[in-house]
C-alpha cells in the first residue's frame, strides 16, 4: 500500500504517519459520513464503529474528534502502521487500540467476537488488495454490523463494465502492472457479493478526485 499512497513522517510527533492523499480526503468523507451518523448517534449512544484498514490513523482520528457520541475500533492488516495509528488514538478518548485484521480470512478469525458495529468502514483498500479481501470484507462487515448497520466503502470503481475518466483507466493499468490481483473492482460486481451476504447499496456519492463514497445497508 505504502507504494500506491505515500507517507510522511510528522516531526512534531515522530511515531505520527501522514498519507497527502488521506489528509486530502478525510473531510470530504467525514461530511459524507455526518449524513448517517447524527441519526445514528440519536437513537444509541455511543455507536460502535469499525475501521478495516486503518493505514496511518488518519481517518479514524479526524472521524472520531468530529463526530460526537462515536466509539472506534481501528484495525489494520500492516503491524508496521500500529504505532502511527496509536499516536493518533491517544489524543482522543473515543478510539480503541489497534488490532490486526486480514480481510481476506473468513470472520470467526477476526479478534472482534462478541462485538457487534452500526458502522464498518474502509478507504482505499478493495483495490490495492488481494481479489479475495473483497468478498472478504463484505462478509465480514455482515458479520459484525447489526441489522440495519452501514459498511462504508470509498475509493475508485469501475461501474457497469466501464471505468472512467481516463485518469482512472490509467490507474487501473498502472495497478495490475504492479500486481495481478489489483484493480479497481465494478460496483455491479460489488452489489453482487454484497447480496449474497445480506448487504444492499443504499447510495454512491460522488467524491472529488473521481472516487466514490457507496454506502451499504444491512437489511
Amino acid at each position: 500500500m505504502k507504494g500506491i499512497y505515500n507517507y510522511e513522517r510528522r516531526d512534531s510527533v515522530p511515531q505520527k504517519l501522514c498519507a497527502p492523499a488521506a489528509e486530502r480526503n478525510k473531510q470530504a468523507i467525514l461530511e459524507v459520513l455526518q449524513q448517517y451518523v447524527p441519526q445514528m448517534v440519536a437513537k444509541k449512544t455511543p455507536i460502535q464503529c469499525l475501521e478495516v484498514a486503518s493505514g496511518t490513523g488518519q481517518h479514524v482520528a479526524h472521524f472520531a474528534h468530529n463526530l460526537p457520541g462515536t466509539q472506534w475500533q481501528p484495525a489494520e492488516f500492516d503491524t508496521n502502521d500500529f504505532p502511527s495509528i496509536q499516536a493518533y488514538a491517544s489524543e482522543l478518548p473515543n478510539i480503541s487500540e489497534p488490532v490486526f485484521i486480514d480481510a481476506s480470512q473468513s470472520p470467526d478469525q477476526w479478534p472482534l467476537q462478541g462485538r457487534a458495529f452500526d458502522l464498518v468502514y474502509c478507504a482505499n483498500m478493495i483495490h490495492i488488495s488481494p481479489k479475495a479481501c473483497t468478498p472478504g470484507l463484505f462478509t465480514g462487515a455482515a458479520a459484525f454490523l447489526i441489522k440495519g448497520g452501514i459498511l462504508v466503502t470509498y475509493g475508485p470503481y469501475a461501474y457497469g463494465g466501464t471505468i472512467t475518466p481516463e485518469s482512472n483507466q490509467r490507474f487501473d493499468e498502472s495497478l495490475r502492472s504492479r500486481d495481478s490481483e489489483w484493480g479497481l473492482r465494478d460496483i455491479d460486481d460489488l452489489q453482487k457479493i454484497a447480496g449474497n451476504v445480506g448487504l444492499a447499496l443504499e447510495k454512491i456519492v460522488d467524491m472529488p478526485a473521481n472516487n466514490k463514497t457507496l454506502i451499504w445497508r444491512k437489511v
